[in-house]
């Protein structure tokens, strides 16, 4: 799977009582699939998925995929602290039809968490998930920062694609990028190099059986997979892409975390970005990503000063002023979930003004 360019990282939208407002969920993915943004991850760190039960966790999921417009890339967070229980929420965005999976690195027992427990613990993930995955390294939440030596290890694993990186640590993706420039997979995208989701492939009557499976490889490109299987969509006659694809190069693709740093980030070799802060200005991020990759390095410093203060001040004030934000950006935002408290008078006001200069 081709995981170039921007990807919103969806909150949760809750009502005040705490309760997943699932409407709410539903807007916010409708306007995320009209703006440029690659793709969107559903219950990473930003989407507070600690604090959601496992059937609000599949709920949203279901959802999210439902309303999403069919040529963005959805990767659906399903890191857990045991491999099984990861893998078991691995296999049911398989069945919805998600296209990546999101693995955060297990944390809980951090002391004990020596590089081969983080590369058994993928490596059984990876060797059984039906899609592929994405590394999670986001030690301000998890305390624990997944080791270079072990990141590009895993690279090696046909079914792990690359990372989403979010120590901000720009030497250290510089470091991964040299390290993997080796490997080399294949996969499949648009005439104009975008990628080709499984859902832009699967034609409107499709039905899933579970019996019925194809290999991941068949979306991941000839290279890509483990020969592991997803649902088969099956129909009376073979469906044929309504438009041409063609396959593409990849290495290990790293996407960077840290908005406030996605322009160096760039520059040193990830790829794009998931990143809390596009959930309130998916286009803002975007068009930093968009002037680097036109070559356009003056401009894309340009863009990159014009978010890295309101980034930077939303990851030190949390997921409440994000969701603040998102609100002045005509999304859904609404309260977090407690522990979280609402923002004081005084950080609404600060929100505000460094949000006057980034609607989108």
């Amino acid at each position: 799977m081709f995981l170039s360019g921007i990807f919103p990282a969806l909150t949760t939208p809750f009502y005040p009582d705490g309760k997943v407002y699932y409407k709410k969920l539903e807007h916010n993915v409708d306007r995320y699939s009209r703006t440029p943004a690659a793709g969107l991850v559903v219950l990473g760190s930003t989407g507070e998925a600690v604090m959601l039960s496992e059937e609000e966790q599949r709920e949203i999921l279901r959802l999210a995929i439902e309303v999403a417009a069919p040529e963005k890339v959805l990767v659906a967070g399903v890191g857990h602290e045991s491999a099984l229980q990861t893998l078991s929420f691995a296999e049911y965005a398989a069945t919805l039809g998600y296209d990546v999976v999101l693995v955060r690195t297990p944390h809980y027992y951090r002391g004990q968490m020596k590089p081969e427990n983080e590369l058994a613990f993928y490596r059984f993930v990876a060797d059984r998930s039906p899609l592929p995955v994405l590394l999670y390294s986001v030690p301000p939440f998890t305390a624990y920062d997944l080791p270079l030596e072990v990141a590009a290890e895993l690279g090696e694993h046909p079914n792990i694609l690359g990372i989403k990186e979010s120590s901000g640590n720009i030497e250290k993706i510089q470091a991964l990028a040299e390290r993997t420039s080796h490997i080399k997979r294949n996969v499949n995208v648009t005439e104009v190099f975008n990628a080709v989701t499984g859902r832009m492939l699967a034609p409107q009557n499709q039905k899933q059986p579970a019996e019925a499976m194809v290999p991941v490889a068949a979306l991941a490109g000839a290279s890509g997979g483990t020969g592991a299987s997803i649902p088969a969509v099956v129909t009376d006659a073979p469906a044929k892409p309504k438009f041409k694809m063609r396959t593409k190069e990849v290495s290990y693709q790293i996407l960077a975390g840290a908005a406030q740093r996605l322009e160096p980030s760039l520059q040193v070799g990830a790829v794009g970005a998931v990143v809390a802060f596009g959930a309130a200005a998916p286009t803002a991020c975007f068009e930093v990503y968009a002037a680097w990759k036109e070559g356009d390095h003056a401009l894309a410093k340009e863009k990159q000063e014009r978010i890295s203060a309101a980034a930077k001040r939303m990851g030190e004030l949390g997921i409440p002023a994000l969701k603040y934000a998102m609100d002045l950006n005509g999304y859904y935002g609404g309260p977090a979930r407690l522990p979280f408290l609402p923002l004081t008078v005084d950080l609404r006001k600060e929100v505000e003004q460094l949000m006057a200069d980034i609607r989108n």
